[in-house]
């Protein structure tokens, strides 16, 4: 390994040269106008693999953007690392608030702006070069790798889930590695072990049967705003936890482990606050920030409207309100068994009034990788290594579905190896991926792959 560590450091500046190629490549997934960069760019991730050693590479077409596989299955015996990732960027809107042009590299500081520096291209490329730098030195790798590079992660994934189930064969391996998440801060390290699930409704509440002049009948019938707002105001009780009966029954309790883990994190709830505008915060009593962000689950009116918003005074009682809900689940909640809860109970609370109706507008669940794991034991090495100092564990307060997926049609455990960090603007002008991350996350991963093995022949002994 240490060759191919000092290969790195040889190699650092052709390293930026051919990040600035691909960032280069406008792949905007969301724009038919970019159809053609996305084929160009897929085509290019094919090139740098077969460069840097991977084979039987191959754009596979989807019926939206193609996905990109490659492998290296010269270590028998050794675990398989499915390395997913993704070209595709987000659009660069607006404009002109960004620095300097989203598709031309440019370094200021330690930071290397673009679109798609840190989601996901530059994080996919971290790897790409590791991979080559343990292939130069050694010519061979210490594990079997299979990429799954794909183009449509940020429109959703439509057509991945068909593409896992009709390759499942070809996707066979022992665990999935994602490089698309964030360390905790700058110069903390840390591995993301968990991720929350989700469900999200739609209400919609009538009360009379068109709009009425609030003059000539308010008074008389019950504003259909007014009882949205009554419904939803009664989900929490005064302490912050949601007063849904049987919300809680799955939730799985935070080990003290993974509580002392959080307490070391360098988090300060008045910071905190003072980042975020609001004089004192608010959540379910009992427990930390972190604690309610990553590990217990929420209920948010994520929007709420009715009745006339426009331009000067209308004196109307509406007919309907609606309002979004959304609630982020932990393991081992079911996000189906949730929004059904959600529902009955709406409907159990709505007064007579009104008719409700409310639609389940989508759902994935909580994912987590248990930390004694080989992989996430492998990953807490190779950070230490990569980057010199010991890293801490944290969850994620949102949703990564693919995470969700390959556990479900692979039966894969995932290895959240991010080097992005909180700040980074992932889906807004002036995106940045740190170069001090950039580098020490070759050197990560190649580590990892290093380390790996040595984890896994304890898991097989055991």
């Amino acid at each position: 390994m240490q060759r191919a560590l000092q290969y790195i450091e040889s190699n650092k500046e052709r390293y930026l040269s051919e990040l600035k190629e691909f960032l280069a490549i406008p792949s905007v997934s969301s724009q038919s106008t970019h159809n053609g960069d996305m084929q160009r760019c897929a085509q290019w991730v094919a090139d740098h693999m077969r460069t840097i050693g991977m084979q039987n590479v191959k754009v596979m077409p989807t019926p939206g953007h193609p996905v990109v596989y490659s492998e290296w299955l010269g270590a028998p015996g050794a675990p398989t690392v499915l390395l997913y990732g993704h070209y595709d960027v987000q659009p660069v809107d607006p404009l002109n608030l960004w620095t300097s042009p989203p598709f031309e590299m440019t370094i200021r500081g330690e930071q290397i702006f673009a679109r798609g520096a840190a989601d996901d291209k530059g994080q996919v490329f971290i790897h790409f070069k590791s991979i080559e730098a343990i292939m130069k030195q050694s010519g061979k790798l210490p594990v079997n790798i299979k990429m799954l590079i794909e183009g449509e992660e940020e429109v959703g994934s439509e057509n991945l889930d068909n593409f896992v189930k009709d390759h499942t064969e070809l996707l066979k391996a022992d665990l999935v590695l994602i490089s698309d998440s964030s360390m905790f801060a700058k110069d903390v390290p840390s591995i993301c072990y968990a991720l929350r699930g989700l469900s999200y409704l739609e209400i919609e509440v009538t009360g009379p049967n068109k709009d009425l002049h609030s003059g000539s009948f308010g008074g008389s019938v019950h504003n259909p705003i007014q009882a949205l707002s009554e419904m939803i105001a009664s989900l929490h009780d005064k302490n912050g936890k949601v007063t849904i009966p049987g919300f809680y029954n799955k939730v799985r309790a935070l080990s003290k482990a993974e509580r002392t883990a959080f307490a070391k994190l360098p988090f300060k709830e008045k910071e905190y606050a003072k980042d975020l505008g609001v004089k004192e915060l608010y959540g379910e009593k009992g427990f930390s920030s972190l604690e309610r962000v990553w590990a217990r689950p929420t209920l948010e009116c994520n929007g709420i409207w009715g009745g006339y918003t426009g331009e000067g005074a209308k004196t109307v009682l509406p007919s309907k309100a609606f309002a979004k809900i959304s609630c982020r689940l932990v393991p081992d909640q079911d996000s189906a068994s949730i929004a059904k809860m959600v529902e009955k109970h709406l409907k159990k609370i709505a007064p007579k009034t009104i008719q409700i109706q409310v639609r389940n507008l989508h759902g994935g669940e909580a994912a987590i990788t248990p930390i004694n794991s080989p992989g996430v034991q492998a990953a807490i090495v190779a950070l230490e290594k990569g980057f010199g100092k010991k890293p801490l564990y944290q969850r994620e307060g949102g949703s990564i579905p693919i995470v969700v997926q390959f556990k479900k049609l692979l039966g894969l455990d995932t290895v959240l190896l991010g080097f992005g960090l909180p700040d980074e603007n992932a889906h807004s002008p002036n995106e940045f991926l740190n170069i001090n991350n950039f580098y020490g996350g070759i050197k990560t991963s190649v580590h990892f792959f290093n380390e790996l093995p040595n984890f896994w022949k304890g898991k097989s002994k055991k």
